[in-house]
């Protein structure tokens, strides 16, 4: 069976992106710090593993939609309150995610991390509006806009991850 998928390169080059950002095996350095002690036992690619890639993909699997050979056409987008519901609470970790990276000991130095970071939680909000207002073009924009700011900021601070996954080499 194949699927054609306008998003599919998309959500898998952000997927992967995501999990990856770090991976080069620096994590950030601790920063000295007279407030709270945060528990920031996940390093930076467990923290895009577990927490933000798979707040993202939520978000990413909420918006498009798919033609497939078996199953024909069909829309991601959700159809009740309770999905639209879910697509909230996803783009509310997105903004606290954004947040997090900007935790003491978490944030790297350089300005441009702090500015990618409050770009995700910008677009996380962009997307808890559009799914309040049950928006599907707005939804799948803010996914677009996530994608655009991950993948800048995976350029800044992990370009090497980018170059795993040239045009052409993902698949179905």
């Amino acid at each position: 069976m194949t699927r054609v998928n306008h998003l599919k390169p998309y959500l898998l080059l952000g997927a992967v992106v995501l999990t990856a950002c770090g991976e080069s095996g620096v994590d950030a350095p601790v920063a000295e710090n007279s407030g709270p002690d945060y528990n920031l036992t996940l390093n930076m690619t467990e923290f895009m593993a577990h927490v933000l890639e798979p707040t993202a993909d939520g978000l990413w699997r909420s918006a498009g939609w798919v033609l497939d050979e078996v199953d024909g056409y069909y829309e991601l987008y959700p159809t009740d309150d309770e999905g639209w519901q879910r697509v909230e609470n996803q783009a509310a970790m997105i903004v606290e995610a954004g947040n997090a990276l900007m935790l003491p000991g978490r944030a790297m130095p350089q300005a441009e991390w702090a500015t990618y970071s409050q770009a995700m939680s910008t677009v996380g909000l962009t997307a808890m509006q559009a799914a309040r207002e049950q928006d599907e073009e707005a939804i799948f924009q803010a996914g677009a806009q996530l994608y655009s700011v991950c993948t800048a900021c995976h350029q800044a601070f992990n370009p090497e991850i980018l170059s795993r996954f040239a045009p052409g080499s993902l698949s179905d």
